[in-house]
């Protein structure tokens, strides 16, 4: 897929979502090894959310189907070359009577650019509690990412910015709850950002998908909140520099990809060149889903 030109349009949302679920559908060349592609990116690397979503589908294709991701933890080591293949290699670490897990490395031009550790389990009955969803308006009273982002492609470095963030996002309904990073730049704000999302169409009954696909959106914003604490507006507008660094996730009760959820975010701590953000995502019917935590490098250019 290539980069929109300035003024272009996205691609329609059905085929954005058949394509990034093509991205998803691992070629098996060995057992337990693994190739996939990537696609066009808003930066001259791999999307994070994509390298880690297809090492969960490597890791879940060797798993089996009854038991499901309850957590992952992954680092990021190289930047990604958009331009070659991935090959993910899984490690059975351990298959026991409940739980599963499992080690994928990800390598391109004979070096590993991304480590990730799972665990599956069989669904089981146990004490039940969580922390109450916030207070959020309704998504669909909300403006989308096509009606928000063109009216600030003047802040950009690079007018053509906001076309390729809408490509790249294609596939994803993503909705701010309030400003983005980049709409107040140089006006320092709360360290916290709310976002709406689900798929631009709707999925297979498969929960592994859904988990992948969360796994996919999980990397886009959740470092909004340290922008936001310093008044800063992010890669696009040129006042800082960032990439992630490592990444956990716990999924806690069953959701739908393709319906709304709420990701609330915000961020206890930045120092050293790198930002902390940390999420809940909430089910439209206030479940509690997934936990994320995420480190990554915020650097301000000199």
């Amino acid at each position: 897929m290539s980069h929109s030109s300035p003024g272009g349009h996205p691609p329609h949302p059905r085929e954005a979502l058949d394509a990034l679920l093509d991205l998803l559908d691992l070629e098996q060349i060995e057992q337990d090894i693994f190739r996939g592609v990537s696609r066009s990116a808003v930066v001259p690397r791999v999307f994070g959310g994509q390298v880690a979503a297809q090492a969960l589908v490597a890791a879940g294709r060797t798993v089996p189907a009854d038991r499901l991701p309850h957590s992952l933890h992954a680092y990021f080591l190289r930047a990604g070359d958009p331009a070659a293949p991935i090959v993910y290699t899984v490690d059975r670490i351990r298959d026991g009577r409940s739980f599963t897990t499992r080690r994928v490395v990800a390598v391109q031009h004979g070096h590993p650019v991304f480590h990730l550790s799972a665990s599956f389990q069989t669904y089981e009955e146990g004490l039940e509690h969580q922390a109450a969803m916030p207070a959020a308006p309704d998504p669909e009273a909300l403006p989308t990412s096509a009606q928000t982002l063109p009216r600030y492609a003047d802040r950009f470095l690079d007018p053509s910015a906001a076309d390729r963030i809408l490509e790249a996002r294609a596939a994803i309904d993503l909705r701010y709850v309030g400003p983005p990073p980049y709409a107040t730049a140089g006006e320092p704000r709360e360290p916290r950002s709310q976002v709406w999302f689900r798929t631009n169409g709707k999925l297979a009954d498969d929960p592994l998908l859904h988990v992948c696909l969360a796994t996919y959106v999980s990397d886009m914003t959740l470092l909004d909140s340290v922008l936001l604490a310093h008044g800063r507006g992010g890669w696009a507008t040129g006042d800082v520099v960032g990439a992630s660094l490592d990444h956990a996730m716990w999924f806690h009760r069953p959701f739908r990809a393709d319906e709304w959820l709420l990701y609330d975010q915000e961020s206890p701590s930045a120092s050293g060149g790198r930002g902390l953000g940390q999420a809940r995502i909430y089910t439209q019917d206030g479940r509690l889903a997934i936990s994320v935590i995420q480190e990554g490098v915020v650097r301000v250019p000199r």
